[in-house]
């Protein structure tokens, strides 16, 4: 049994939450999110506590249970407060521009990169070269960051590319001349 699926999730009063079978629409200041989840567990709102228990004594119920309370924890969270991550491009002529729903990288290659913004995703740019992906599903934010840094990774001899604030890149020595 799972220790992190006992535990209740509250529900903030300026939080909707509506659930249909296994299925979850929570909807707050910040965006509105929906999911749903295998048949093995059970999802009931309560006086503004949702709980979850499981419907059977498999192992894979008993996994799905706490994944299950930690998804939907992440949820409440996000149309609450939202998630944000902050990327930095470094580079001799790497920049970034916002156009209208579209994100122009531009990271030395022939030609610009053009990444749609989906729906529920706001990213700001400051400077050209600090990003800011921001949303209220934990999920879209990470997916939507690791995409933008997979186009250029930082690289290990002069640390140029795309990477995440904080992020440390180890780097090697570069060949010498005997």
């Amino acid at each position: 049994m799972s220790r992190i699926g006992k535990q209740p999730i509250p529900v903030p009063d300026k939080v909707k939450v509506a659930i249909t079978d296994t299925t979850i629409h929570i909807e707050g200041p910040k965006g509105k999110v929906n999911k749903t989840f295998a048949n093995v567990v059970k999802i009931s709102l309560d006086k503004q506590v949702i709980t979850i228990s499981p419907t059977e004594e498999t192992r894979f119920a008993n996994a799905m249970y706490g994944t299950t309370r930690s998804i939907i924890a992440s949820m409440v969270k996000g149309v609450t407060a939202g998630y944000s991550k902050d990327l930095e491009i470094q580079g001799v002529g790497f920049k970034a521009v916002l156009k209208g729903k579209q994100l122009d990288l531009a990271l030395g290659y022939s030609h610009p990169i053009l990444m749609d913004i989906p729906e529920g995703i706001k990213i700001t740019v400051v400077e050209g070269t600090k990003l800011k992906v921001e949303g209220c599903d934990k999920q879209l934010v990470g997916k939507i960051t690791a995409e933008i840094r997979s186009h250029y990774p930082p690289e290990p001899y002069k640390g140029k590319g795309v990477r995440l604030v904080g992020e440390r890149v180890r780097r090697k020595e570069g060949k010498t001349v005997a």
